[in-house]
């Protein structure tokens, strides 16, 4: 048997290495010999909280501060304190987390000078304004807890709180300077200068917030950093789940479809933090459906966008827009309605809005209206290319719908620009498609035609089978003579297919009977003999 000494030696030289299990062993092993010092208990307490190892966390965290209190050092009890009830609070134990920062305060004002701990204070009061949208109070307690932590010195806080400042600017609308802010947050992690847990929240911090106003560039580039790291700790368990669900994240939106599906099962199955467990399964699930949704592998895709609602997590809009893939057009719509009525922030109402548009553009043209002045207004807010490109095309879909098709072409194009850019290859395609039917109703056929062959080589690649399905029957020639249709016909039944039914009833008054409701549009329709037009009304 090793020596307390060797075992101590081994211990500290595994936590070097970031080897997390290997240094609780050992530490663990040491301290049933002889008590631990407070350095090797906080190497204990840093490789437990990479383990989430929840009872080696609490127990270090209380001897941490009872031997710190013991020493008469106050500054680093309230330290330690601090880091307990912070994890209480993760874990959703409000009670004891409450007592343990009341406890870190009260040592904080024994203390009598400033400590770090203040700032770490601050900082959970600029999380949880954060939380509640109030982002102004947010940002001024996070300079609050960045300015403490440059006068202490305190290289975690710093970084920490350039995080959150960053964070609450963005929300607020500054987006440019919030962005700066995060990725000044990031220099000591790139550095390797932070405490373990610390780095990891810095990181998913960031990832998110670029996330929330399609930051995609940083989003990828931040996401490989952290598949880095992880990966570069072979034992860790936090943040290893988030980090694969911003990988499928990235790996859907880069048209890899099958890793994505894959990398979703994998965060799905591992051993995730507990604190984060359900979250990251319900993600995981979300991410999966959204995919089987888009392949037209409709079961697979309710079963996932189920599985993400039992876990908590809002399956919107995604599962919205299963149902109008399903032709259920008013559920999608009421289900919207209702997740957009509970939805304050305007990031989060962006995320919806183009759903809402795409839904309600065929039946309730000044709810898409609305929704596309909500969604233009908020990207003009945030400022953000890829915001704009999702509002110029859904003003785009506004004038193709109401019959001026060159202002829509020139939305569309602007919008395509940008997804090019990006890397996003079905987006890029669903562009095409929309660009497509404005130039066919400008009478180019061949610029049309062009349109849906570039979006036609995307669908059969990524197997997207009801776009292609709908592209293919948008794209058959319109001047064919062997489907017994007038040109008149196919060009309503491609306002039909694409759901722009009040254009088509503006720009074709005789087939304005069609458009009563749905059950006297489809007896009317399925009476036609020709199987095309069934064929595509029953779609409708």
């Amino acid at each position: 048997m090793d020596s307390v000494a060797t075992m101590l030696r081994r211990a500290r030289d595994a936590y070097e290495k970031r080897a997390w299990a290997d240094a609780l062993e050992l530490l663990r092993a040491a301290d049933e010999v002889t008590a631990l010092g407070t350095d090797d208990l906080e190497r204990m307490f840093w490789s437990a909280g990479m383990l989430d190892r929840d009872p080696d966390i609490v127990a270090a965290a209380e001897r941490l501060v009872k031997a710190h209190s013991d020493a008469g050092r106050d500054d680093r009890a309230a330290y330690w304190a601090c880091f307990h009830g912070s994890r209480l609070l993760a874990l959703g134990e409000q009670g004891r987390a409450t007592a343990w920062l009341q406890r870190a305060q009260r040592l904080v004002e024994s203390f009598g000078r400033e400590c770090s701990t203040q700032g770490y204070l601050a900082l959970l009061a600029a999380q949880k304004d954060l939380r509640a949208g109030s982002d102004e109070t947010s940002a001024a307690h996070a300079r609050q807890a960045l300015a403490i932590g440059e006068r202490c010195r305190d290289i975690d806080l710093v970084a920490f709180a350039r995080c959150v400042l960053g964070r609450a600017l963005v929300r607020q609308g500054r987006v440019e300077e919030g962005i700066a802010s995060l990725d000044e947050a990031m220099l000591p992690v790139i550095g390797g200068e932070l405490s373990p847990v610390v780095t990891g929240l810095v990181y998913c911090n960031l990832i998110a917030e670029c996330r929330q106003v399609y930051a995609l560039d940083r989003s990828r580039e931040w996401t490989d950093a952290l598949s880095a790291w992880c990966g570069a700790q072979p034992q860790l368990v936090q943040f290893n789940g988030a980090c694969m669900l911003h990988r499928a994240e990235i790996m859907e939106m880069n048209g890899n479809w099958p890793e994505a599906i894959a990398e979703s099962r994998r965060a799905a199955s591992s051993p995730v933090a507990k604190a984060a467990r359900d979250n990251t399964i319900a993600g995981a699930a979300y991410q999966e459906a959204e995919i089987h949704r888009l392949r037209g592998e409709f079961a697979a895709a309710e079963e996932m966008y189920r599985n993400a609602s039992r876990l908590g997590l809002e399956p919107q809009p995604g599962m919205a827009l299963l149902r109008l893939m399903q032709g259920r057009t008013e559920q999608a719509a009421a289900t919207l309605r209702r997740v957009l009525a509970t939805t304050e922030a305007p990031l989060s109402r962006a995320r919806l809005l183009p759903a809402m548009i795409e839904i309600a553009i065929a039946g309730a043209i000044e709810e898409a209206r609305n929704a596309c002045r909500e969604l233009e207004a908020t990207a003009s807010r945030f400022a953000t290319e890829i915001l704009g490109a999702i509002a110029s095309q859904a003003r785009g879909e506004i004038e193709m719908h109401d019959g001026n098709a060159a202002a829509a072409l020139g939305h569309f194009r602007a919008a395509l620009a940008i997804w090019q850019r990006a890397g996003a290859p079905y987006l890029e395609a669903r562009l095409r498609v929309l660009a497509g039917q404005a130039c066919r109703m400008l009478a180019d056929e061949d610029g049309a035609g062009l349109e849906f062959d570039a979006a036609r080589s995307v669908f059969v690649e990524l197997g997207a089978a009801p776009d292609l399905d709908r592209l293919n029957a948008l794209a058959r020639p319109t001047t064919s003579s062997a489907h017994g249709l007038t040109r008149r016909e196919i060009e309503v039944l491609t306002h039909i297919t694409t759901g722009t039914s009040t254009a088509c009833s503006n720009a074709y008054p005789n087939c304005a009977a069609f458009w009563g409701n749905d059950k006297y549009r489809n007896k009317d329709l399925e009476r036609r003999p020709n199987p095309l037009v069934a064929a595509r009304f029953r779609h409708c």
